[in-house]
């Protein structure tokens, strides 16, 4: 079954309670904009020496919250959000929504006081969220019988296990806490490849025929399986043998992959439309980082810093941003058209990305003390642009009338 993100018309039957909580994109797409800008903002913050929160290193704690927290809102969001169009069963709303919300704060509680409560509290606080999560979930997918839907059961597998890495630092039992989080990266990406390769072309070719252009996307068997198989594959390459040449050559490899999967999809048809040339962009993004990371390992004129933030600020926030726009507007029964707002958001996550990924490559000296500081004020106001316009869209009723 295609995934429909867009298409509100399904479901939601059972929708109780307050409205914030009537569906699961309403709380979590919002959580994930306010942590896109806290969490950085707590981050420049620690950058420039004005912030201590002790208990773990500034770079861990940022890696952290911006993966496991940003990154798994947004995730969140989307399956509570995908999943009842997939199988046909009602959305989750009310009580459940809340409880996984709570779960989700009480996990970004426990790690702003990380200098304060013992390791094993914040542990078991910060790994409630994902289990209880996959629970709800379980039962629609498992019914519906759908391999290639119920693969994101063990993804979220893959999502505590690599959160239970930064667990195990915070216990004193292993440094294993950077592994945790280069991990939930490529579990990221690996979602981005599966679901990407779903909506992005399914998208494209509406958008195609309704302006009556005869292009239409490609798609290629070998690459539905060869492109999310290459994330992995670096992915496990740049756990175990990072910088080394094999390790350079599989990324390479990877960027091909991806090159050919995103050539087909028709961008250049879409360049006028910004609710699809962001998902283009995000995917993009992707092919560039693979790029850089490939010859991370051949020269140290790239370092492996570009490459990790064309996948972050690139790839995941190009992808969250584009979806949640998108997303949000099918689920509360409006049309698919960005205010001017939204397409400065899309913007300034763009120029924010730029900048944080080519600066230091090709002029590595120029603004260096005030570039982290730049291009998270521009990606991060990105985020807080999308917080201000769609607020009062997740607080409110759908407009059509419809619960959910």
């Amino acid at each position: 079954m295609r995934i429909q993100i867009d298409d509100p018309a399904k479901l939601n039957q059972q929708a109780t309670g307050p409205v914030f909580f009537a569906s699961g994109f309403r709380p979590f797409f919002i959580l994930a904009g306010m942590q896109a800008v806290v969490a950085l903002a707590a981050w420049l913050a620690m950058y420039f020496g004005l912030l201590d929160i002790g208990g773990m290193s500034p770079l861990l704690w940022h890696g952290h919250e911006m993966v496991f927290g940003f990154g798994l809102a947004a995730v969140g969001g989307f399956l509570l959000t995908a999943v009842p169009n997939w199988t046909g069963a009602a959305s989750l709303s009310g009580r459940p929504v809340a409880i996984l919300a709570a779960l989700w704060l009480a996990g970004r509680v426990a790690f702003w006081l990380v200098g304060i409560l013992p390791g094993w509290l914040v542990t078991v606080v910060e790994l409630s969220f994902l289990p209880v999560l996959a629970g709800m979930l379980a039962g629609p997918l498992i019914a519906a019988g759908k391999v290639r839907n119920i693969v994101f059961l063990p993804i979220l597998a893959l999502f505590l296990a690599a959160d239970a890495l930064v667990g195990l630092e915070l216990l004193g039992v292993a440094g294993t806490g950077m592994a945790g989080v280069y991990a939930g990266i490529y579990i990221l990406l690996l979602m981005i490849a599966i679901v990407g390769g779903r909506i992005i072309p399914a998208f494209t070719a509406t958008a195609l025929r309704m302006r009556r252009i005869e292009a239409a996307p490609q798609s290629h068997g070998w690459l539905e399986i060869a492109a999310p198989a290459s994330v992995v594959i670096v992915g496990a390459a740049d756990l175990t043998v990072p910088g080394s040449a094999a390790f350079g050559w599989l990324a390479l490899a990877g960027c091909l992959v991806h090159a050919v999967r995103l050539a087909g999809w028709q961008t250049r048809h879409v360049l006028g439309q910004p609710i699809l040339w962001i998902l283009h962009a995000g995917y993009a993004w992707l092919i560039v980082g693979l790029a850089l990371r490939g010859m991370s390992a051949f020269t140290d004129a790239v370092p492996p810093s570009a490459a990790l933030h064309a996948f972050t600020a690139g790839t995941i926030g190009s992808m969250v941003l584009g979806v949640m726009t998108r997303a949000a507007l099918g689920h509360s029964g409006r049309p698919l058209q960005l205010a001017t707002a939204t397409v400065a958001a899309y913007v300034l996550v763009q120029a924010g990305a730029v900048l944080r990924v080519f600066l230091p490559i090709v002029a590595p000296s120029l603004l260096a003390d005030v570039m982290p500081l730049l291009s998270g004020l521009l990606w991060a106001g990105g985020f807080a642009v999308f917080v201000a316009v769609y607020l009062p869209i997740v607080t409110r009723p759908r407009i059509d009338g419809r619960p959910g």
